[in-house]
């Protein structure tokens, strides 16, 4: 699901493997000098307030949302209701493997 050696592009799902927010998924908004990231979800993280993250403490994935990355290079946003389906389409087309009891946010 990661490749260390890959960088990070507009409109790629992440899973945050370290902070208060480990386990739950994001995208990326914005690359930020090379070795941060700025994640939004569409619903905790707003694309008004993205969350600054190193990529050392980021799971990148190969999945890269069309519709988001279209957005974010024509308009230069996008909207939080993308964000979020975006995230959902994800999950629920890779993410079939959860047993039931699982949480994808790794909240309790």
């Amino acid at each position: 699901m990661s490749d260390p050696g890959s960088s990070p592009r507009l409109g790629q799902v992440v899973r945050i493997s370290k902070g208060r927010e480990a386990g739950q998924y994001a995208i990326i908004i914005e690359v930020v000098e090379g070795r941060s990231v700025l994640l939004a979800d569409g619903d905790k993280r707003k694309f008004d307030k993205p969350k600054r993250k190193n990529i050392q403490h980021i799971e990148v994935s190969e999945y890269v949302s069309p519709e988001v990355r279209n957005s974010l290079l024509e308009t230069g946003r996008v909207t939080n209701g993308k964000l979020r389906y975006a995230l959902s389409k994800f999950i629920n087309e890779n993410l079939i493997d959860l047993k039931k009891g699982d949480q994808l946010d790794g909240e309790r």
